[in-house]
């Protein structure tokens, strides 16, 4: 198995983990949390992907997930400002006490 393929692997398991944070949990930040390690292993699988068969690595790829990092964590800063403006509200945090909007 070549590096590039422990990459990807990791990263499938990451998005799989992800997802399962993401749709099975109602607290909202661990729903966050579940979006950042989905990003994560997207990263991780697109890092795997960008081996080149000769030379070195190839730059773009990387370049994109620079800049997927920079979005994610402010993403992630307004969906936690977006959690707290909600319980400061409303006073809950998870979905299922949320009623009509």
């Amino acid at each position: 198995m070549i590096p590039s393929q422990i990459y990807v692997i990791a990263g499938a398991g990451l998005v799989s983990v992800g997802v399962f944070a993401w749709v099975v949990r109602r607290h909202l930040v661990r729903r966050m949390m579940g979006v950042n390690i989905l990003s994560t292993g997207v990263f991780m699988m697109l890092i795997g992907g960008a081996r080149r068969v000769e030379g070195g690595p190839d730059g773009v790829p990387q370049a994109m997930v620079l800049t997927g990092i920079v979005v994610a964590v402010s993403a992630t800063a307004l969906g936690l400002a977006l959690i707290q403006r909600i319980y400061d509200q409303r006073g809950e945090r998870s979905v299922e006490e949320r009623g009509p909007m």
